[in-house]
């Protein structure tokens, strides 16, 4: 059942008319202390938020503005505010422990807008947009766009009021679902915080249905044939610490080319009433783990 309204959604598995639910870790407390009965399961959900820029159209055809972007960011208040520090930093692939693939934190650390110096990597933005003509007495007005659904709308928020810090004036566009996919299809936006939608942690399911040219997911139409050549490169190698490596050097080419910036990795939570037995909680996945054919409820 689809119940857009997220107290509507706590409110009836509070109360016992719904065996199972899925909450963001801000809820979470609410659901343990009006239902202590339930059993309740945090992971993290292989879905990280991300920037997508419209590379092909004014203002972000200039690569030194998409960079300017990237170095805005602060991913801190982003875990604090939206996921209660239940949330991590991570590039293209899952970051560990839990992803097997991502790189290390000392290694993501040297990736551009990763670095823990926030104020310096935003007073670089500063320079470039000011050199590009922008600046506190003219500031660049864009539209920023997201789902109308909390898991996107909360993070744009925090994402608006950091954007001003580099002379970025950003009005929120709230677009529901069905319109979403075409909207970002046509390219219809300026900037958009969108979700990195990825099935499993493995490295061929993300570069390829995300990144490499033409690709599914690629709605920032980037392509490079020579990053396409190494993903291919990647998924040939037998050797598993080689072909993380490898891996490695792709999300550093991402990072370097601005390549829908990830913005933080989130945790969701999944609760169940004690009737419901035999369910097993996907350990890196958001999408898995959903058929329910070992699944029963003991009523």
């Amino acid at each position: 059942m689809i119940i857009p309204s997220v107290s509507t959604r706590v409110l009836g598995f509070i109360t016992g008319k719904f065996d199972l639910i899925t909450l963001q870790p801000p809820l979470l407390k609410d659901v343990k202390s009006q239902a202590p009965q339930s059993i309740c399961d945090l992971e993290p959900d292989n879905a990280a938020r991300n920037l997508i820029v419209n590379r092909t159209a004014p203002p972000f055809d200039n690569s030194d503005l998409r960079r300017a972007l990237t170095l805005s960011l602060d991913r801190k208040p982003f875990i604090e505010i939206i996921t209660e520090r239940q949330g991590y930093v991570g590039g293209a692939m899952l970051p560990p422990p839990e992803g097997i693939w991502g790189m290390p934190p000392e290694m993501l650390r040297t990736l551009p807008g990763y670095g823990p110096d926030v104020q310096r990597n935003r007073e670089k933005a500063r320079e470039t947009m000011q050199r590009l003509g922008y600046g506190h007495d003219k500031r660049l007005a864009i539209s920023l766009s997201a789902r109308n659904r909390p898991v996107d709308r909360d993070p744009a928020v925090v994402l608006l009021s950091q954007l001003k810090e580099v002379y970025i004036d950003a009005e929120p566009q709230l677009v529901e679902t069905p319109q979403w996919y075409p909207k970002v299809m046509r390219k219809d936006y300026a900037v958009a915080l969108s979700i990195s939608e990825n099935s499993v942690d493995d490295p061929d399911q993300t570069f390829y249905e995300n990144y490499v040219c033409n690709a599914a997911h690629n709605y920032t139409g980037y392509c490079n044939p020579e990053l396409d050549k190494l993903i291919d490169e990647q998924s040939t190698e037998a050797d598993a610490n080689k072909r993380k490596q490898l891996v490695w050097k792709i999300e550093r080419k991402l990072a370097e080319d601005d390549v829908q910036p990830i913005i933080f990795y989130g945790r969701f939570a999944m609760c169940w009433q004690p009737r419901v037995k035999g369910l097993t909680v996907m350990v890196n996945s958001l999408f898995n783990g959903w058929r329910f054919e070992d699944v029963w409820v003991d009523k």
